[in-house]
């Protein structure tokens, strides 16, 4: 479990909107696409992130995105099948030019996160995914192999956005739940990671907005 000794839990949340919202917690929505479903021993491959802030109204909204390709680390298994369904080729030369090592990836999006957690006066950051445990577990898996120990999320809450869009449109899957919420969704994009993370974002803020509270202590 990730040690809690650091600056993240130090941060003032009294006069922070987005702190006072998620009871001092920055949520930051996250898709990883993966060589397969055991955090462990299958490579991550794509890891995308994207900022959520409200605006002056108090209308949540995402706020920045950042996407990293990722080469597989030494001894990763990489399942024909997983493959074959985020499409991805970890040996094609393009993606090769542009894919960073593990830690190099997990770093800079942990930088953007804590610099967001600093500005939002925030303790630590939460996770939002759909089906979040599995992206929140190769997070914490690949920051394990990796040796980073200032790993921003939270060690194992997470908001998940199947069981919110379960609650909102009596739907599950992803490209349901978008559509059901009014939004755009493109078959021919989906699972890229950013594609994926900006549309759980546009969910996530959709189903927040239409529950505008001031949470109570």
């Amino acid at each position: 479990m990730p040690v809690e000794n650091d600056e993240l839990l130090n941060g003032d949340t009294a006069g922070s909107p987005v702190a006072r919202r998620f009871r001092g917690y920055l949520p930051v929505v996250v898709d990883v696409e993966t060589g397969g479903f055991i955090a462990a021993s299958d490579a991550l491959l794509e890891i995308a992130a994207v900022l959520l802030e409200p605006d002056p109204d108090g209308i949540w909204h995402p706020a920045g995105s950042l996407i990293k390709h990722v080469q597989p680390f030494e001894g990763a298994r990489l399942d024909p099948a997983a493959l074959e369904f985020n499409r991805i080729d970890p040996t094609h030369p393009f993606r090769k030019q542009i894919a960073v090592e593990e830690k190099d990836a997990l770093q800079e999006i942990f930088t953007m996160v804590r610099r967001k957690i600093k500005v939002h006066g925030c303790k630590r950051a939460i996770l939002v995914g759909h089906n979040a445990f599995f992206d929140l577990g190769f997070v914490n898996a690949a920051a394990e192999r990796c040796g980073i120990k200032r790993n921003p999320f939270h060690p194992f809450s997470t908001l998940d956005t199947v069981t919110l869009a379960a609650l909102a449109y009596g739907q599950t899957v992803l490209s349901r739940a978008v559509q059901a919420a009014g939004m755009t969704w493109n078959s021919d994009e989906a699972h890229s990671a950013l594609y994926d993370a900006e549309r759980t974002a546009d969910l996530f803020c959709d189903i927040v907005n239409r529950w505008k509270v001031e949470p109570r202590d």
